[in-house]
Protein backbone atom coordinates (compact mmCIF):
# COMPACT_ATOMS: atom_id res chain seq x y z
CA UNK A 1 0.00 0.00 0.00
CA UNK A 2 1.59 3.15 -0.76
CA UNK A 3 0.52 6.64 0.15
CA UNK A 4 1.89 10.12 0.90
CA UNK A 5 2.90 9.60 4.20
CA UNK A 6 3.00 13.39 5.76
CA UNK A 7 2.11 12.97 9.43
CA UNK A 8 3.79 10.27 10.30
CA UNK A 9 6.84 12.00 11.51
CA UNK A 10 4.91 14.32 13.93
CA UNK A 11 1.74 11.88 14.45
CA UNK A 12 1.98 12.86 18.40
CA UNK A 13 2.30 16.64 17.92
CA UNK A 14 -0.86 15.72 15.06
CA UNK A 15 -2.62 14.59 18.18
CA UNK A 16 -1.74 17.06 20.74
CA UNK A 17 -1.88 20.15 18.80
CA UNK A 18 -5.40 19.59 15.83
CA UNK A 19 -8.23 21.12 16.81
CA UNK A 20 -11.45 19.25 17.04
CA UNK A 21 -14.52 19.73 15.44
CA UNK A 22 -17.68 21.40 16.50
CA UNK A 23 -20.84 19.16 17.83
CA UNK A 24 -22.58 21.19 15.93
CA UNK A 25 -21.88 19.61 13.03
CA UNK A 26 -22.21 15.94 13.78
CA UNK A 27 -25.68 16.95 15.02
CA UNK A 28 -26.72 17.86 11.59
CA UNK A 29 -25.07 14.87 9.99
CA UNK A 30 -26.58 12.50 12.48
CA UNK A 31 -29.61 14.20 11.72
CA UNK A 32 -29.68 13.08 8.09
CA UNK A 33 -29.21 9.58 8.68
CA UNK A 34 -32.07 6.95 8.66
CA UNK A 35 -30.27 4.50 10.77
CA UNK A 36 -26.99 5.21 13.56
CA UNK A 37 -25.87 1.85 13.20
CA UNK A 38 -22.38 2.38 11.65
CA UNK A 39 -19.94 4.83 10.58
CA UNK A 40 -16.43 4.83 8.67
CA UNK A 41 -14.06 7.27 9.34
CA UNK A 42 -11.94 7.57 6.39
CA UNK A 43 -8.36 8.50 6.95
CA UNK A 44 -9.25 8.87 10.94
CA UNK A 45 -5.36 10.12 11.37
CA UNK A 46 -5.35 10.42 15.12
CA UNK A 47 -8.90 9.85 15.97
CA UNK A 48 -10.25 13.00 16.58
CA UNK A 49 -13.59 12.82 14.19
CA UNK A 50 -13.76 8.95 15.25
CA UNK A 51 -14.64 10.26 18.91
CA UNK A 52 -17.02 12.24 17.98
CA UNK A 53 -19.10 9.79 15.71
CA UNK A 54 -18.90 7.41 18.33
CA UNK A 55 -21.38 9.68 20.71
CA UNK A 56 -24.05 8.93 18.24
CA UNK A 57 -23.26 5.40 16.47
CA UNK A 58 -23.26 2.33 17.52
CA UNK A 59 -20.01 1.35 16.13
CA UNK A 60 -17.38 3.69 14.32
CA UNK A 61 -14.87 1.62 12.31
CA UNK A 62 -11.92 3.98 11.94
CA UNK A 63 -9.36 3.51 9.24
CA UNK A 64 -5.97 5.21 7.94
CA UNK A 65 -2.77 4.12 5.99
CA UNK A 66 -0.11 5.43 8.78
CA UNK A 67 0.33 3.24 11.77
CA UNK A 68 1.86 5.97 13.32
CA UNK A 69 -0.86 8.00 13.33
CA UNK A 70 -3.65 5.10 14.37
CA UNK A 71 -0.53 4.54 17.81
CA UNK A 72 -2.09 7.88 18.49
CA UNK A 73 -5.37 7.72 18.08
CA UNK A 74 -8.08 7.92 21.59
CA UNK A 75 -9.30 4.41 22.45
CA UNK A 76 -12.91 4.01 22.89
CA UNK A 77 -15.07 1.16 23.04
CA UNK A 78 -17.06 1.97 20.26
CA UNK A 79 -14.55 2.96 17.95
CA UNK A 80 -12.38 -0.20 16.21
CA UNK A 81 -9.07 1.08 14.55
CA UNK A 82 -8.07 -0.14 11.02
CA UNK A 83 -5.07 0.45 8.87
CA UNK A 84 -6.63 0.70 5.74
CA UNK A 85 -6.91 2.78 2.44
CA UNK A 86 -9.64 5.11 1.27
CA UNK A 87 -10.15 2.71 -1.82
CA UNK A 88 -10.07 -0.79 -0.46
CA UNK A 89 -11.80 -0.06 3.45
CA UNK A 90 -12.64 -4.00 3.99
CA UNK A 91 -15.92 -3.37 4.70
CA UNK A 92 -19.08 -5.20 3.24
CA UNK A 93 -21.17 -3.67 0.94
CA UNK A 94 -23.82 -1.52 2.03
CA UNK A 95 -23.20 -1.77 5.72
CA UNK A 96 -22.44 2.02 6.76
CA UNK A 97 -24.71 4.77 7.67
CA UNK A 98 -22.48 7.62 7.66
CA UNK A 99 -19.07 7.99 5.81
CA UNK A 100 -16.82 11.18 6.91
CA UNK A 101 -13.61 12.47 5.91
CA UNK A 102 -12.25 14.92 7.60
CA UNK A 103 -8.82 17.45 6.31
CA UNK A 104 -7.71 14.03 4.66
CA UNK A 105 -9.61 14.00 1.17
CA UNK A 106 -7.20 16.01 -1.07
CA UNK A 107 -4.34 12.75 -0.09
CA UNK A 108 -7.01 10.30 -1.60
CA UNK A 109 -7.11 8.88 -4.84
CA UNK A 110 -10.28 10.57 -4.81
CA UNK A 111 -12.44 8.41 -8.22
CA UNK A 112 -11.58 5.17 -6.75
CA UNK A 113 -13.01 6.26 -2.88
CA UNK A 114 -16.29 7.56 -4.70
CA UNK A 115 -16.84 4.18 -5.55
CA UNK A 116 -15.55 2.85 -2.47
CA UNK A 117 -18.21 5.02 -0.66
CA UNK A 118 -20.91 4.11 -2.91
CA UNK A 119 -20.15 0.37 -2.50
CA UNK A 120 -20.25 0.40 1.46
CA UNK A 121 -22.92 2.68 1.99
CA UNK A 122 -26.28 1.89 2.86
CA UNK A 123 -29.08 2.60 -0.04
CA UNK A 124 -29.64 6.21 0.82
CA UNK A 125 -26.45 6.85 3.59
CA UNK A 126 -24.88 10.20 3.93
CA UNK A 127 -21.49 10.85 2.69
CA UNK A 128 -19.57 14.01 4.35
CA UNK A 129 -16.18 15.82 3.52
CA UNK A 130 -14.72 18.81 5.05
CA UNK A 131 -11.72 20.90 5.37
CA UNK A 132 -9.85 23.79 6.87
CA UNK A 133 -7.44 26.30 5.92
CA UNK A 134 -5.71 29.01 7.88
CA UNK A 135 -6.74 30.17 11.74
CA UNK A 136 -8.55 33.17 12.45
CA UNK A 137 -7.21 34.58 15.69
CA UNK A 138 -6.30 38.83 15.47
CA UNK A 139 -5.39 40.63 11.85
CA UNK A 140 -1.79 41.13 13.03
CA UNK A 141 -1.25 37.32 14.56
CA UNK A 142 -3.26 36.30 11.24
CA UNK A 143 -0.68 38.25 8.94
CA UNK A 144 2.13 36.81 10.22
CA UNK A 145 0.53 32.98 9.91
CA UNK A 146 -0.07 34.02 6.64
CA UNK A 147 3.51 34.92 5.85
CA UNK A 148 4.26 31.69 7.11
CA UNK A 149 2.12 29.46 5.25
CA UNK A 150 2.62 31.28 1.58
CA UNK A 151 6.12 32.59 1.33
CA UNK A 152 8.17 30.68 3.76
CA UNK A 153 6.65 26.85 4.04
CA UNK A 154 4.41 27.93 0.77
CA UNK A 155 6.89 26.17 -2.13
CA UNK A 156 7.06 22.95 0.30
CA UNK A 157 3.06 21.69 0.40
CA UNK A 158 1.98 19.40 -2.12
CA UNK A 159 0.35 20.75 -4.85
CA UNK A 160 -2.89 18.42 -3.59
CA UNK A 161 -2.87 21.09 -0.58
CA UNK A 162 -4.89 23.38 -3.71
CA UNK A 163 -7.80 21.22 -2.99
CA UNK A 164 -8.02 22.54 0.49
CA UNK A 165 -7.47 26.01 -0.70
CA UNK A 166 -10.75 25.77 -2.55
CA UNK A 167 -12.46 24.17 -0.11
CA UNK A 168 -13.16 21.00 -2.16
CA UNK A 169 -14.99 22.70 -4.32
CA UNK A 170 -13.42 21.79 -7.30
CA UNK A 171 -13.91 18.18 -6.71
CA UNK A 172 -16.52 16.01 -8.09
CA UNK A 173 -18.60 15.24 -5.63
CA UNK A 174 -20.79 12.69 -7.09
CA UNK A 175 -23.67 12.49 -4.51
CA UNK A 176 -27.04 14.35 -4.27
CA UNK A 177 -26.09 17.41 -2.52
CA UNK A 178 -27.14 19.45 0.46
CA UNK A 179 -26.58 22.85 1.72
CA UNK A 180 -25.23 22.73 4.55
CA UNK A 181 -25.22 25.10 7.45
CA UNK A 182 -22.00 27.32 8.35
CA UNK A 183 -19.69 25.94 11.23
CA UNK A 184 -16.49 26.36 12.45
CA UNK A 185 -14.07 25.32 15.01
CA UNK A 186 -13.21 27.15 17.75
CA UNK A 187 -10.90 27.06 21.00
CA UNK A 188 -8.90 28.64 23.15
CA UNK A 189 -4.73 28.23 22.67
CA UNK A 190 -1.60 29.80 24.09
CA UNK A 191 1.36 31.00 22.04
CA UNK A 192 2.98 27.93 22.36
CA UNK A 193 -0.25 25.34 21.56
CA UNK A 194 -0.26 27.82 18.07
CA UNK A 195 3.61 26.87 17.61
CA UNK A 196 2.73 23.62 18.09
CA UNK A 197 0.21 23.47 15.66
CA UNK A 198 2.16 24.98 13.16
CA UNK A 199 4.94 23.01 13.62
CA UNK A 200 2.28 19.88 12.85
CA UNK A 201 2.54 21.25 9.10
CA UNK A 202 3.14 18.70 6.72
CA UNK A 203 4.79 21.78 4.92
CA UNK A 204 6.60 22.83 8.11
CA UNK A 205 8.34 18.87 8.61
CA UNK A 206 9.28 19.24 4.64
CA UNK A 207 10.52 22.27 5.20
CA UNK A 208 12.89 21.18 8.27
CA UNK A 209 13.48 17.95 6.08
CA UNK A 210 15.61 19.85 3.18
CA UNK A 211 16.75 22.50 5.07
CA UNK A 212 17.88 20.84 8.40
CA UNK A 213 16.29 23.90 10.63
CA UNK A 214 13.24 24.83 11.98
CA UNK A 215 10.97 27.61 9.54
CA UNK A 216 9.22 28.68 13.05
CA UNK A 217 12.26 30.90 14.18
CA UNK A 218 11.77 32.99 11.34
CA UNK A 219 8.54 34.31 12.69
CA UNK A 220 9.54 33.69 16.02
CA UNK A 221 10.43 37.41 17.48
CA UNK A 222 7.11 38.86 15.50
CA UNK A 223 5.04 36.07 16.36
CA UNK A 224 5.63 36.50 20.37
CA UNK A 225 5.21 40.52 19.63
CA UNK A 226 2.41 40.41 18.28
CA UNK A 227 0.85 37.84 20.96
CA UNK A 228 2.33 39.20 23.70
CA UNK A 229 2.45 36.65 27.25
CA UNK A 230 3.06 33.85 26.06
CA UNK A 231 0.54 32.25 28.37
CA UNK A 232 -2.10 34.57 27.40
CA UNK A 233 -5.08 32.62 25.97
CA UNK A 234 -6.38 33.82 22.61
CA UNK A 235 -9.87 32.65 20.64
CA UNK A 236 -8.41 30.65 17.50
CA UNK A 237 -11.02 29.69 14.82
CA UNK A 238 -11.27 28.01 11.25
CA UNK A 239 -14.34 28.45 8.75
CA UNK A 240 -15.26 24.71 7.55
CA UNK A 241 -15.64 23.82 4.24
CA UNK A 242 -18.51 21.22 3.89
CA UNK A 243 -19.74 19.30 1.31
CA UNK A 244 -22.58 16.59 2.20
CA UNK A 245 -24.48 13.75 -0.52
CA UNK A 246 -27.01 10.98 0.10
CA UNK A 247 -25.59 7.93 -1.41
CA UNK A 248 -28.53 7.34 -4.57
Amino acid sequence: MTFKDNFSVQAADYAKFRPTYPDALFEYLVSLCEKRESAWDCGTGNGQCAVSLAKYFDAVIATDPSDKQLANASPNPRIEYRLGSAEASGLSAHSIDLVTVAQALHWFPVEKFWAEVRRVLRPDGIIAVWCYELTNITPQINAIIDRFYHDIVGPYWDFERKLVETGYRTVDFPFREFRPPSFEMSTSWSLGHLKGYLQSWSATQKYVAVNGKNPLTLIDADLSMAWGDPERLCMVKWPLSVRVGRNT
